[in-house]
């Protein structure tokens, strides 16, 4: 496979051209190949060094991430950032980055994928706008909030933490991955009931109790594998690529 088919192929799937990010999120191919091909593609949340090397190790040319090489700001390349550099570079391995055109995405996107791990029999439509353009999911259902936390602690693979200062009977569900939580305010203003994310600021959980709103904190990272695998697993069906997701939790 191409490197730039699949790069083109990719920037039109996700619309990274037209959807606003953060600054260094620098969407679509961060770091070309030397060959220009794709023969394994590695999928991870984070383009640091430990996953770089990982890649490298399995025999992957293509690296898909949710945070790329730049997600910490400009940085001089010497260093840690030297060395990730030059192991990308010596070994073949492209990397392409998409965030928050990945986070909303409908089919493939973190917050759709985490909705749907979830079993709820729900239909999931786009929710909480950022510039515009939504980057989560929302439903309307009826489950036991005790079960919906089984649920998720199961999809997630880690246990969440909660704030329970909402219903015991959870029916408007709104889902934001990663650092969403801060957001527990307009969550509650959308008319949500209980507030699916990754992490927030010490203040969200009270906040929280104080507007009377179900909150799990699931964990950036933990939130965030689901889209990476889902679009990788999709570009290995449709061109017969070998793909794997590399594990590197953060904890966080």
């Amino acid at each position: 496979m191409l490197l730039q088919d699949l790069t083109d192929y990719l920037n039109d799937l996700l619309q990274t051209g037209a959807i606003p990010d953060y600054p260094q999120a620098l969407n679509g191919l961060q770091l070309e190949n030397r060959s220009g091909e794709v023969t394994k593609i590695a999928a991870a949340v984070d383009a640091h060094l430990p996953v770089t090397l990982k890649a490298v190790e399995r025999g992957c040319d293509l690296l898909l991430v949710h945070h790329g090489l730049f997600w910490s700001g400009a940085q001089p390349i010497t260093g840690a950032a030297f060395t990730k550099h030059r192991t990308c570079l010596d070994n073949n391995l492209a990397v392409y980055s998409v965030h928050l055109p990945l986070d909303g995405h409908l089919e493939y996107g973190n917050s759709m994928q985490l909705g749907r791990s979830l079993e709820l029999d729900a239909a999931w439509e786009p929710f909480f706008p950022y510039k515009g353009y939504p980057i989560g999911v929302r439903a309307s259902v009826e489950v036991p909030r005790a079960e919906l936390a089984t649920r998720l602690d199961r999809s997630l693979g880690v246990k969440a933490h909660a704030c329970l200062a909402g219903p015991e009977t959870v029916r408007k569900i709104g889902i934001v991955t990663g650092g969403a939580g801060a957001e527990v305010a307009q969550a509650k203003a959308m008319g949500i009931d209980t507030f699916i994310t990754g992490e927030g600021p010490h203040w969200s959980f009270t906040l929280a109790e104080e507007l009377g709103i179900n909150v799990f904190y699931g964990g950036h990272y933990a939130t965030e594998t689901f889209g990476v695998r889902a679009l990788a697993a999709h570009l290995g069906e449709k061109w017969s690529l070998p793909w794997e997701f590399l594990d590197h939790p953060t904890g966080m």
